[in-house]
């Protein structure tokens, strides 16, 4: 064993890693996807999709489920295991039995797409940063905080494949950059693929696609980037224009939606939408939990990206009476919301000093862009789809910005461990403890196999 590299940041590397391995898990037997955002429409989303399969695909109408615009990709995997479970199961009742099934099957698979997911990000920033060691305590702490994670990969949805499929993507805006935007036929077939699975996993996902029409008119090789960017992204729309066109045809938009868009108008949201209504602020650090927030924008994302304000995961509105400390979540959570602050402030320094460090990279130039114009357009869409409890406010819908913040930042964190080490390691440190007081935010607080 090599004892030089036994230090603090490897030793908190391999803590984060088996404590994310034991949340996944202890996730995997406590929660039951039924419990997540809008669980019994994603359901009948997959009891549709799996009963045509295997030869079949057809998507569902809105009279079969309010998801009836949502991609089919975050469904095959369920829809799968459903069609495995009625050829196996001895059933009067297949839709029904085959409910934890499915929902246990999509956990494990989502769970292990997590892995996938920081494992692609590690050997990308390895590759960036040109370093020999694929242990990188920066990115996989940061990453590690967002309790929106554990959510959101617990739950039946799409936005799990997003981040998977933006991970790859990531690692092949790399290598595309290195090849100076060259017509390799191997990263165009790849890139092109991975455009149409981001697709057909969820609509917030062609923000993704928006950095890079506008980077074209910044590029010093234009034609190239052109022609590339051309190619790849007609493999992707040969993959994925099937859905969007099947959409149009039965409901004459290619953005459809369960709710009726008022057109973009700031007048749509009230005044403490955009600002924080003081009388109401103060719920931020002391409950944060609905109704409290009433529709503020930004005091709810902040309270779900930390914790779980409509409470769908480490507690629920609908059964306050069941499990473990339900009636006094709202107390924990303000404090999990008061030591966030320090993350926040860190992961949004550490961006702007990346960027202001590695601008010259067309890498770091796409992530930032990816991050404004993600997070801008999953605004206007609350603004033009307003409700006024706010419940379009949800940090899983754009999980993908804060996994390209927390990739962006890790790259300055990890520099700042060569030129300041004890300023680093005192980070490190700080973030570890607030890590472990943030552990419960990360766990479903049901009784095991709930409502199976």
């Amino acid at each position: 064993m090599n004892l030089k590299r036994i230090n603090f940041s490897n030793f908190v590397f391999a803590l984060i890693s088996f404590s994310t391995l034991y949340i996944l898990i202890y996730n995997i037997f406590f929660y039951n996807p039924i419990l997540g955002y809008d669980g019994e429409a994603h359901y009948n989303y997959v009891n549709y999709f799996s009963r045509y399969l295997p030869y079949e695909i057809k998507i569902p109408s809105m009279d079969d489920t309010r998801e009836f615009f949502s991609p089919p990709l975050g469904y095959l995997i369920p829809s799968l295991a459903q069609v495995v479970c009625r050829n196996v199961l001895s059933s009067n009742n297949f839709l029904l039995e085959c409910q934890p099934i499915y929902g246990k099957a999509t956990q494990i698979i989502q769970s292990l797409m997590y892995i996938a997911t920081i494992l692609i990000n590690l050997y990308t920033l390895k590759l960036f940063n040109k370093s020999k060691s694929f242990f990188n305590s920066s990115y996989l702490i940061l990453i590690s905080l967002l309790a929106v994670n554990y959510r959101t990969i617990s739950m039946i949805r799409g936005e799990p494949y997003i981040i998977f499929f933006l991970s790859i993507f990531i690692l092949l805006i790399l290598k595309i950059e290195k090849n100076d935007f060259n017509l390799n036929p191997k990263l165009i077939i790849f890139s092109g693929i991975t455009i149409a699975c981001i697709a057909l996993s969820r609509q917030w996902g062609f923000f993704l696609f928006l950095p890079l029409v506008v980077l074209l008119f910044t590029s010093d090789l234009k034609i190239k980037y052109f022609k590339f960017w051309s190619a790849s992204a007609f493999i992707g729309f040969l993959g994925s224009s099937w859905f969007y066109i099947s959409l149009y045809n039965r409901f004459g938009s290619f953005t459809a939606f369960n709710m009726e868009s008022k057109g973009f108008s700031l007048r749509n949201q009230e005044l403490s939408f955009y600002f924080p209504n003081l009388s109401h602020f103060q719920y931020l650090f002391s409950k944060p939990i609905r109704p409290n927030l009433d529709n503020q924008f930004f005091s709810i994302l902040y309270s779900d990206l930390w914790g779980d304000y409509w409470g769908y995961f480490v507690f629920t509105s609908r059964f306050l009476d069941i499990g473990r400390n339900q009636l006094n979540i709202g107390d924990y959570l303000a404090r999990v919301n008061i030591l966030s602050t320090f993350t926040s402030i860190l992961i949004v320094s550490f961006c702007f000093l990346t960027y202001k460090n590695y601008k010259q990279y067309f890498l770091i130039k796409y992530i930032n862009l990816a991050i404004i114009i993600s997070f801008i357009g999953f605004l206007l869409f609350t603004i033009a789809y307003p409700s006024s409890t706010g419940d379009t406010i949800k940090a899983t819908y754009i999980i993908q910005v804060f996994h390209l913040m927390a990739f962006s930042s890790s790259i300055y964190f990890q520099k700042l461990k060569i030129s300041h080490k004890k300023i680093f390691n005192v980070i490190l440190l700080i973030l570890v403890l607030i890590y472990f007081h943030n552990f419960d935010s990360f766990l479903s607080h049901f009784p095991i196999n709930y409502i199976n």
